[in-house]
């Protein structure tokens, strides 16, 4: 579908929601093929964090992996905190897209039987790519480790087979 027409079949959809006025905002909007729900509680924790969602990329992963909101200080945020500090220096992604992918890995492998921790999964993945001395994509290493995880590789083995593989991009180079 281009565009041109993707906007018209959307501009009756955007102009219902115009006129609703305050009191409509917590409704649901509904078309024939789709249903779209506003809301604006901030007790709500969103499935995914956008570039316009105010919670800070640490509190939202705890916040995610509890439940519920997590509180903005606490050991939980402070490690998923200081992980995707860490993970800054090691990754080309921002805190935002690794706090996505986390949870998408983590999604991934709970429902394979293999549930693991945020932090261990970025602290982990951090490590790996530390060992080579560049900046990696993290949602790539994210795929190689499931992968891995998939093939029967318990955590500590994933890890060690992934951090031997990209090691190799530091062949022939000296050590900084």
């Amino acid at each position: 579908m281009n565009r041109l027409a993707c906007a018209i079949l959307c501009l009756p959809l955007v102009l219902s929601a115009c006129d609703r006025g305050e009191e409509g905002k917590d409704q649901a909007v509904s078309t024939e093929d789709q249903v779209v729900v506003a809301t604006k509680s901030d007790a709500d924790v969103p499935t995914w964090l956008s570039h316009t969602d105010p919670m800070e990329p640490a509190r939202w992963l705890a916040s995610r992996e509890i439940g519920k909101p997590a509180p903005e200080v606490g050991s939980q945020t402070e490690h998923l905190r200081h992980s995707l500090t860490r993970a800054k220096d090691s990754f080309i992604e921002d805190p935002r897209m690794i706090a996505n992918r986390t949870v998408q890995l983590g999604q991934m492998l709970a429902e394979a039987g293999k549930p693991e921790p945020y932090a261990d999964l970025i602290d982990g993945l951090e490590e790996v790519a530390a060992a080579t001395h560049r900046k990696q994509l993290f949602g790539e290493m994210c795929q190689h480790y499931y992968n891995t995880r998939q093939q029967g590789a318990d955590r500590t083995s994933a890890l060690s087979r992934l951090t031997e593989r990209y090691a190799v991009q530091n062949e022939g180079q000296a050590t900084p």
